[in-house]
């Protein structure tokens, strides 16, 4: 066991934050934190690594435990490079390396039958021993299968004080990385990632020996990453035993079974009140009255759950529908100062299509969508009555001197002031964050606003960079069923893969200054990345072959023959088993979309026995085609 918490309370300005918080967090547990934004997350990783100290309750550590703890805008300032900086950590292992060299020489130089000999000899087989019990020759290798695979593989030589806040913050993932402790806490390790970090990350943690506890709002990685779900939800902490997906359910069984028996016992008391009031004034029947009102005072009362706050709700309409070609771009050229992010790029958008932009940082998807709204270049063209809603990332849109009732009033002077607080409250923001100045407000009710403000302006082709930044869970759920049911034109930059994985029915990757067209969904691009992959694999593979010196001789080659003849039955094998696995691949991703649809369906989402059904169905889904996808691949 590395931490466990027994009845653990907390608070601030002597008003309760955490209440009876109960865990056990053993070696090589993976967790995932969630919970709404001011549910105590950070304070509760804060307890853990010591810098508050508990109110109530206990909480261990293990004895002289190795922590590492990347915060959510960690990071850090030296004067070092990113090579020199990683080194730093292999300290150790240098100086041992070192020993060993300057032992070997000292040995060369002593008479073998002296007693320093003996003793050099020693002292060099402890550190051998020490050299390969940490594999310290291969330290190098671990930096740079790190730092390539979180991007850093041009910054080697970079000064980290002349990086961003983002690099900083990746920099400092890389470093606790290499340090591997017993217990690595992530709060939101997925910011400042691109897709194929998130991949490489995910891919890397798997394999981690140490125990991980991380706050995050990336649905995927959860799923990808954590077997166990800490809930912190009104001052309590629950505990689920599955990723993300099945705690969605497990939430669900347990919120309407504890329903269930509150409801079960509110109606046996009433029941027996009611027995009481009427037989304990009779002769005949006061006894037992008396003994039903003393059970009822007896009876441990089971407390009424808490059922979840009521998520945001988003409303997406449009007053005039478009012609069929919404967006066509031809021979785009796009620069970012002297750097071409971007060259003769084209594409094409219909209306009611969805499609998501992916790429890495830094190949341009921000600035193609701000050129799109920009509205300027020749090389873009709109169909017509097209009108665009854009929603930025940076909110920049929005007055910080502003309140909010006013941000979004001021947009829509005739409406009345009712409608206008219905609209906010509908979003998230309460009765008493009217009047508060948008500057005021934390990153989660900012994103909210702007959202109230981005739908209110009736698009039929709306235009969203990285929407679900700063919104929690259930904000992002509700988020993407109202873009489902929007029937109008959707681009849209994310790196939710969850979020892109729900609505994306078109991909455009940025890649190498191309802009490239997949018509398909993100499972469906995925699996196709995987099989370009493979192919590419094999390809080197088969070059490598090729070009490398043999010596093969006619019996080699006629060997080759048979044994390739023999192959033949298990290759077309292999050929019909890949057809088979295309079919199921598609046929459960169109259930998939199906499900999901059927989610936010009124009539689902309150019968919760079907709702039950269908989240399990989701759950054998999704199983059932990771596990096509990794047997794809080894076929392919």
């Amino acid at each position: 066991m590395l931490i466990s918490a027994d009845n653990l309370e907390f608070g601030f300005n002597g008003g309760s934050l955490l209440e009876n918080v109960c865990f056990s967090l053993n070696e090589g547990e993976r967790v995932g934190l969630i919970g709404g934004n001011g549910e105590g997350k950070t304070t509760l990783l804060r307890l853990i690594l010591g810098e508050l100290d508990v109110e109530k309750g206990t909480l261990f550590r293990k004895n002289g435990i190795r922590i590492g703890y990347l915060a959510q805008n960690g990071g850090y300032d030296s004067a070092n490079t990113v090579f020199e900086e990683m080194r730093e950590i292999f300290a150790a292992d240098i100086r041992a390396i070192s020993a060993l060299r300057e032992t070997e020489e000292k040995i060369a130089k002593t008479d073998e039958n002296s007693a320093e000999y003996r003793a050099l000899s020693q002292k060099y087989e402890a550190l051998n021993r020490q050299i390969a019990a940490r594999d310290s020759y291969n330290f190098e290798v671990r930096i740079r299968t790190v730092l390539n695979g979180m991007g850093f593989e041009n910054n080697y030589e970079q000064t980290i004080c002349t990086m961003s806040g983002g690099e900083k913050t990746r920099l400092q993932l890389c470093r606790l990385l290499l340090e591997e402790p017993e217990l690595l806490i992530l709060d939101e390790p997925t910011n400042h990632l691109d897709m194929k970090t998130l991949f490489w990350l995910e891919e890397y943690l798997s394999t981690f020996k140490g125990a991980i506890l991380t706050v995050s709002h990336d649905r995927y990685f959860l799923d990808k990453l954590v077997s166990v779900i800490y809930e912190l939800e009104n001052k309590k902490l629950s505990v689920f035993k599955g990723n993300y997906t099945k705690y969605k359910t497990l939430k669900a069984e347990k919120t309407a079974h504890l329903l269930k028996e509150y409801e079960k016992q509110q109606e046996e008391r009433a029941h027996m009140q009611e027995y009481v009031d009427r037989n304990l004034v009779r002769a005949s029947t006061t006894k037992m009255a008396q003994s039903r009102r003393l059970a009822l005072e007896k009876m441990e009362l089971i407390e009424k759950p808490s059922l979840p706050p009521v998520p945001p709700r988003f409303t997406f309409s449009y007053a005039e529908k478009p012609y069929e070609r919404v967006l066509e771009v031809q021979n785009l050229r796009l620069l970012a100062g002297e750097k071409t992010l971007l060259k003769n790029a084209n594409f094409t958008l219909m209306r009611g299509e969805k499609c998501a932009v992916i790429g890495d940082n830094g190949t341009g998807k921000s600035t193609l969508v701000k050129e799109i709204v920009r509205g300027k270049n020749t090389a873009v063209k709109l169909g017509r009555f097209v009108k665009i809603a854009c929603y930025d990332q940076e909110n920049a849109n929005l007055s910080p001197s502003e309140t909010v009732l006013g941000e979004l009033w001021g947009r829509h002077v005739t409406w009345e002031q009712t409608k206008v607080r219905s609209i906010l409250a509908q979003a998230g923001l309460p009765a008493e964050d009217m009047d508060k100045q948008v500057r005021m407000l934390s990153g989660g009710e900012r994103a909210k606003l702007a959202l109230a403000v981005f739908a209110c302006e009736q698009g039929n082709f709306l235009i969203l960079d990285e929407p679900t930044n700063h919104l929690d869970l259930a904000a992002r759920e509700s988020l993407e069923s109202a873009l489902k049911a929007f029937d109008g034109t959707l681009l849209f930059v994310s790196h939710d893969r969850y979020f892109i994985r729900a609505l994306a029915g078109k991909i455009l990757e940025l890649e190498d200054g191309a802009a490239t067209e997949f018509k398909g969904s993100y499972d469906e691009y995925t699996a196709y990345k995987m099989q370009t992959k493979a192919a590419q694999k094999a390809t080197e593979k088969a070059i490598e072959h090729a070009t490398s010196p043999t010596l093969s001789t006619n019996s080699e080659h006629k060997e080759s023959y048979y044994r390739s003849k023999e192959e033949r039955a298990q290759d077309a094998k292999r050929r019909t088993r890949i057809k088979k696995i295309e079919d199921e691949i598609a046929a459960l991703e169109d259930e998939d979309a199906r499900l999901n649809a059927e989610l936010a369906l009124p009539e689902v989402t309150a019968n919760f026995a079907l709702l039950t059904q269908k989240c399990n169905r989701l759950e054998e889904i999704k199983t059932k085609l990771d596990s096509l996808y990794e047997e794809y691949e080894t076929l392919i």
